[in-house]
């Protein structure tokens, strides 16, 4: 029961089984997001994918088309996926990575468990990870969080043992922080929470090595020099490319410029607002409702807390300490919805919708091992008690796991609903335009759609054209030049009210012909325009010139 008691290598054999199960569970799951049409049901998981293509597709291909907001690491890993048009368009460009991402974070996890865990109570810690509903469904998709999620198990494991090894085998401890850093700058570059997990776990690690009298190693300010230059990497590109080196977070598409543009005026913007005590309920009760049944979720916090005391309390060697780290996500989103523009919906608060359930996955690690070791004090107290009971006790802590599945499945994951929520949102405009839209094109060979794809990206793959047939907001100075004169630019003009393309036709109305008005319940409609003065010629020639002010 306590940290020598286990074995703490888990071998080549349970490393295959881990990796087959999960292998089995996500190729399931994958199977019935496809069948159920469900793998672009985000609208965020159909933009991050937009947003890989646009580099490879469009009128300035390059770097530049990640654009400021989101991490480029996602987006830069589905390249090579969405380079199939096909894959990009059905969304099976975003399932592989994150799939990938799934299977490293259940070997990953397992490995953590295993250092302290015997192998039930470790195989008890996987399958509540494996077996959950919303995770298995995000990993079908092109979501950030399976892969932070991979990063973050694998960043715990790594500082646990580089902690054991400090001692034992100094040599080896000093070459484990280059993946160390490795894991953290990939954190960096997939999700801002990965920046407070970066700062803390490298000062920490740097206040052990100054507690040993060992901060002068030149591999720990080598690696800290990889660690820093991440966010300064990203500072200097948004200063380089966008005017500004803080856009991400105060530019006109940042969480909140977004936040500002759509709050009631007179009232808080969300739930939490500027209240960190409601905001932490709000990201536990989204944690507990993505891991568990609304109703056993305040029974799975305490038992994962206590399992979590009881490992902190039982540890000889404090290098598993390392593992508290996984409730990080516990302050990061009270903070971050009480004062970083971060809304969390849920159906059970007010205003009892979906938004950003996905948030709550982060502790899903945090429960996970928890319950491993709450499992194994169980297990070794009916051990003691009735040794032949003992496998019994597991039985039923496994139908107990199985079950929580089903609950949740029952209950329809949130994420799940929350995609469905923004699928159904979109759908009327989606079912409409694009037929209408390769309507037109059949007798405009080649024509070029000037249009915004920020909001509606899969307006693009739905009437089946490339990202560089349309002249939208990510072309720059071809899109200026459109704004200020659509009916010479493009063939045919998409514009949603109120944005800046409906604006210009407003302004400049001279040969356009609306031929079609389109509308969704909640969503701005939607007016398609055909020009009479647009020849493929212009086109091809303001493309170029574009492509000469760019460079």
């Amino acid at each position: 029961m306590t940290e020598q008691s286990a074995p703490r290598v888990c071998s080549g054999m349970e490393l295959l089984a881990v990796f087959g199960s999960g292998a089995a569970l996500s190729a399931a799951a994958l199977t019935w997001s496809w069948q159920h049409h469900a793998l672009l049901n985000y609208g965020d998981a159909v933009a991050h994918l937009h947003i890989a293509r646009r580099v490879i597709d469009s009128h300035r291909p390059g770097l530049t088309q990640l654009g400021s907001v989101w991490l480029p690491l996602p987006h830069l890993l589905l390249i090579p996926f969405v380079a199939v048009y096909t894959w990009w368009a059905d969304g099976i460009a975003g399932a592989i990575p994150s799939m990938l991402a799934y299977l490293a974070s259940c070997i990953g996890l397992y490995r953590l468990a295993r250092r302290r865990l015997n192998p039930v109570a470790a195989a008890l810690t996987l399958a509540f990870f494996a077996l959950n509903p919303n995770l298995l469904y995000l990993q079908t998709t092109a979501m950030t969080e399976p892969l932070f999620l991979c990063e973050f198990v694998w960043l715990i494991d790594l500082l646990v043992e580089w902690r054991t090894r400090l001692s034992s085998d100094p040599a080896r401890a000093r070459r484990m922080l280059w993946p160390i850093a490795g894991l953290l700058v990939a954190a960096i570059f997939t999700r801002y929470d990965g920046w407070v997990l970066a700062l803390l776990a490298w000062s920490a690690i740097g206040i052990v090595l100054l507690r040993r009298g060992e901060l002068r190693s030149r591999t720990f300010w080598l690696a800290s020099a990889a660690v820093v230059a991440a966010p300064l990497a990203w500072f200097a590109y948004n200063a380089a490319f966008f005017g500004d080196w803080l856009d991400f977070a105060r530019g006109p598409y940042s969480a909140k410029a977004i936040e500002l543009r759509t709050a009631a005026p007179g009232g808080s913007p969300h739930p939490g607002w500027h209240d960190p005590s409601v905001s932490l309920r709000y990201f536990l009760k989204s944690a507990e409702m993505d891991a568990a049944p609304e109703s056993w979720g305040t029974a799975l916090l305490i038992v994962s807390v206590l399992g979590a005391a009881w490992a902190w309390l039982t540890g000889r060697r404090r290098a598993f300490n390392w593992a508290l780290l996984l409730w990080l996500p516990l302050p990061f989103y009270a903070y971050s919805v009480a004062y970083g523009s971060v809304p969390i919906f849920i159906p059970v608060f007010w205003p009892h919708s979906w938004y950003n359930t996905r948030y709550g996955m982060e502790l899903l690690p945090a429960f996970a091992l928890g319950l491993g070791f709450a499992a194994q004090f169980f297990l070794s107290a009916v051990r003691e008690f009735k040794q032949r009971w003992a496998i019994h006790a597991a039985n039923l802590l496994f139908g107990l796991v199985v079950l929580n599945a089903l609950l949740v499945l029952r209950d329809r994951p949130l994420t799940y609903v929350e995609g469905i929520k923004n699928r159904d949102a979109r759908r009327p405009l989606l079912e409409e335009i694009p037929p209408v839209l390769r309507g037109l094109l059949s007798t405009r060979p080649g024509g070029v759609i000037l249009m915004e794809t920020s909001v509606y990206p899969n307006l693009v793959t739905c009437t089946g054209i490339p990202l560089r047939q349309t002249i939208n907001e990510s072309d720059k100075q071809l899109y200026r030049a459109a704004l200020a004169d659509p009916a010479a630019h493009a063939a045919i003009v998409l514009a949603f009210d109120g944005d800046e393309i409906d604006r210009a036709v407003h302004a400049h109305p001279e040969g356009l012909t609306a031929v079609g008005r389109y509308h969704a319940p909640g969503q701005p409609s939607a007016t398609i325009y055909v020009s009479s003065m647009h020849s493929p010629q212009q086109t091809a020639s303001v493309v170029i010139a574009s492509g000469k002010e760019a460079r």
